[in-house]
């Protein structure tokens, strides 16, 4: 279950970043692949704290919100980085928004990390940010440090 204390939303395997929020929090990512707007680590270094936690804790429930949530990311992009944001095409149909099946990304990683690949019961009772946590934590080219972590966090809890 993700940390509630004073920062919500942050799984335990973040919690080496939280006081600071230097690193782009999974419901961060999570919000922005779904208001459709890039945030470069460096973008992200040049908003406050405020700035980082008010994206943090602003809703995304429905449409309007992610109106406001990409209204105000876009404005923080031009006046805190001094550049113009970069849109990336809606959020569909993404490995994590489904329950009904257990992707190959996260067998392969379990694999290559020599845990138990999840089994499709434990995969469905992920919550949809638990799901893209994982699968964020398995994209090519990263080093996924944490997502064995991620993996004891969410079924041995």
């Amino acid at each position: 279950m993700p940390y509630r204390g004073s920062l919500p939303m942050l799984f335990n395997f973040e919690m080496d970043f939280a006081d600071s929020l230097r690193c782009i929090p999974m419901m961060v990512r999570m919000n922005l692949d779904l208001c459709g707007v890039k945030v470069s680590l460096r973008q992200w270094s040049r908003f406050t704290r405020e700035d980082r936690s008010a994206l943090l804790n602003l809703p995304m429930e429905n449409a309007a919100q992610r109106e406001k949530y990409q209204a105000f990311l876009v404005n923080l992009i031009r006046l805190r980085a001094e550049e113009e944001p970069v849109f990336l095409p809606p959020i569909t149909a993404a490995a994590w928004q489904k329950a009904d099946d257990v992707p190959q990304s996260i067998r392969q990683a379990a694999i290559s990390h020599g845990v138990a690949i999840p089994s499709l019961n434990q995969w469905n009772h992920l919550s949809t940010l638990q799901r893209f946590a994982l699968i964020k934590l398995t994209r090519p080219g990263h080093e996924n440090q944490n997502f064995v972590p991620a993996l004891r966090e969410f079924f041995e809890s």
